[in-house]
């Protein structure tokens, strides 16, 4: 991945992962190791490519340019740009989720509220470090194919919360759980997202201000 550009403080953290993010943004799934990597380039071409141009100036040719592979290639595996997007979003929640679940795993939060705080500093983190997140910020749709509703990455973010409130803290998830849960994902996004506009760095009142309200609003939800 080149990253001549990214300044030291946001080396991609992402590389050595292994995710091609979701299937369905891939036209075909690379076999052989030769063609995985491939892929990964690509990917991290489009991060690069996103945090210095913005996605309205994404091009395949760019980051056919940018990955040093064939044009032929990237639509081997990507109908366009859109689902290079997409599947670097999921590798973005992919990645988010490992490094949330090593963190609980070395030091388990004692209630909830810190597992939010936790989530918040990990996504916090995402913005700092990884190229284009703070473009891409996994609110655009990443699975528009489904025929029922649009899927955004903050509704994939809730379902793996609720899945970890149901694992590791014995709440259970219903309709309305599912509704809290979502508000509130896409509530601690928007914060953030305020807290990088704020400072580039991140504003520190302004991420304390995401934990407290995020809190706030599921104390007086959650059973």
């Amino acid at each position: 991945m080149s990253t001549a550009t990214v300044p030291a403080a946001r080396q991609p953290t992402m590389s050595p992962v292994s995710k091609f993010g979701a299937t369905h943004s891939l036209r075909r799934l690379p076999v052989q190791e030769r063609s995985a990597a491939r892929v990964r380039r690509m990917l991290d071409a489009a991060a690069d490519l996103i945090e210095e141009v913005g996605y309205d100036r994404l091009s395949t040719t760019a980051i056919a340019q940018r990955a040093d592979v064939a044009i032929g290639s990237v639509y081997q595996f990507f109908g366009d740009k859109r689902s290079l997007a997409e599947a670097l979003s999921q590798r973005y929640i992919d990645l988010y989720f490992e490094r949330l679940a090593a963190r609980f795993d070395a030091e388990p939060p004692a209630d909830w509220q810190g597992g939010v705080e936790a989530a918040i500093a990990e996504y916090v983190h995402m913005y700092r470090t990884a190229p284009g997140f703070r473009v891409l910020h996994l609110a655009d749709a990443i699975d528009p194919g489904r025929a029922d509703a649009v899927t955004t990455g903050g509704d994939v973010i809730a379902d793996q919360i609720l899945a970890g409130l149901a694992q590791r803290f014995g709440i259970g998830g219903d309709d309305e759980l599912n509704k809290t849960v979502t508000v509130a994902v896409e509530t601690g996004q928007a914060l953030v997202r305020l807290a990088f506009r704020r400072d580039p760095e991140g504003c520190a009142a302004s991420i304390a201000e995401a934990n407290g309200v995020v809190c706030d609003y599921l104390a007086r939800r959650l059973p």
